[in-house]
């Protein structure tokens, strides 16, 4: 028996340059960054003090007795997940009983409620206030999932993904894969991260990940396949997608904006940090998505790729490119949705996929900004600076992460 396609019916978005798909959507295509100054805290002294910020994130999804028991994870993922139901259809005060049994919460992140626990320990430390009852549960990873599930009454598997900046995307491949199983019907799959702390930044900056050179000028400073990059911003924001079989998704006449055709994953067993030399695994994970997905490397058409504007990463990801495509590496348009936004860390593969599903559905591809000293090891077409009108059928999207992790998922338009 031919397993179900899989398909996403509903996008939402909580963005530092969109605080819903359309706004998101309508900065990549204009190259609008996201990226300002940092408000969240004082930074005076701080090496960084630059990050991509969702901008006036509210509470108001919650009760009042639950605002200040949470992290700032937890409204970012509820309003992004409340967009995308109502994107696809979904009446979610309206389901039954078994309806709500079949549906699934399946999310990517990576630090959890780190925000919230360092609050948290700072007060015990500090011995100057009482620490919150709730300082372990809501800091822990996988109370996001909990979350929305308990604010939706979804009832299906509850699980959070948390394998570093692939975390969203091996969620989603997790999710595509459970609807396939019959195991639910819908899945409410995606990545959401909230760690703009000042100790996560200052870790970063230690590890010299992070950028030091553009606080002035903070639009500038995520500059992927730059000569003079030197580290990515960090940022925050949520994805979450509405996953179905496609047979379901035509039964409700909800929209489709992509089939998840393919995915795979690899491990370099390499180091903690450093990525393996010559992007041998990362390709291995991008060809793993490609067989996946029943296609060859002739039928894609573009890449949404991780593009952190570290040195390390954006050349090898660059050959990991050339690996798989051989010859037509350099024509196949590729664009860093992280140049407009920032690292989200593990959330960024749901925004990768959520760029490249409304390329698909738009007909354009969002620009790489920040090109302005290309880097000759760097020499592929990221579509700098400016959006390209093209129509393209089908789509990878690519990440690497700490702990030598490399995950990559397809996806292809639907035409009905």
């Amino acid at each position: 028996m031919t397993p179900p396609r899989v398909v996403i019916t509903g996008i939402g978005v909580q963005s530092p340059n969109g605080t819903n798909t359309a706004a998101f959507w309508d900065a990549l295509a204009r190259g609008e960054s996201g990226i300002d100054r940092i408000t969240l805290f004082p930074t005076d002294g701080l090496a960084c003090r630059i990050a991509g910020e969702v901008k006036n994130l509210t509470y108001d999804c919650l009760p009042p007795k639950d605002r200040k028991r949470v992290p700032r994870l937890v409204p970012l993922s509820i309003l992004a997940a409340e967009e995308a139901l109502k994107d696809s259809g979904l009446a979610y005060d309206k389901l039954s009983e078994t309806e709500r049994q079949q549906i699934g919460v399946i999310l990517g992140t990576g630090a959890g409620g780190l925000d919230f626990g360092e609050r948290e320990y700072e007060r015990f430390f500090s011995k100057e206030s009482r620490v919150s009852p709730f300082a372990i549960v809501s800091s822990f990873v996988g109370m996001v999932s909990s979350e929305v599930s308990i604010h939706f009454g979804f009832r299906g598997p509850s699980h959070v993904i948390s394998t570093g900046c692939t975390s969203s995307t091996d969620a989603i491949g997790y999710a595509a894969s459970m609807v396939r199983s019959g195991m639910v019907q819908h899945v409410l799959t995606g990545g959401a991260e909230a760690c703009i702390t000042p100790a996560v930044l200052t870790a970063f900056v230690q590890m010299g990940t992070t950028t030091t050179r553009w606080n002035d000028e903070p639009h500038r400073g995520s500059r992927p396949f730059n000569v003079d990059r030197d580290g990515f911003v960090l940022s925050e924001g949520s994805w979450i997608f509405v996953l179905e079989s496609y047979e379901s998704a035509i039964s409700r006449d909800a929209p489709i904006y992509a089939e998840i055709a393919g995915y795979g994953s690899t491990c370099d067993a390499y180091h903690k940090v450093q990525i393996m030399p010559g992007g041998d695994e990362s390709a291995r994970a991008i060809q793993i998505a490609i067989r996946s997905a029943n296609l060859s490397p002739e039928e894609v058409e573009y890449i949404n790729v991780h593009g952190t504007a570290t040195r390390v990463n954006d050349e090898i990801e660059t050959l990991a490119v050339k690996k798989v495509f051989n010859g037509r590496s350099h024509r196949i348009p590729l664009s860093a949705t992280k140049s407009m936004i920032g690292h989200p860390q593990g959330a960024s593969g749901a925004a990768g996929v959520a760029a490249a599903c409304l390329a698909l559905n738009k007909g354009i591809i969002h620009p790489t900004i920040n090109i302005e000293n290309p880097d000759p090891a760097c020499d592929l077409d990221y579509v700098p600076n400016q959006f390209r009108e093209k129509s393209v059928q089908t789509a990878l999207c690519n990440c690497i992460a700490f702990g030598s992790k490399n995950s990559a998922i397809v996806l292809k338009k639907v035409e009905i």
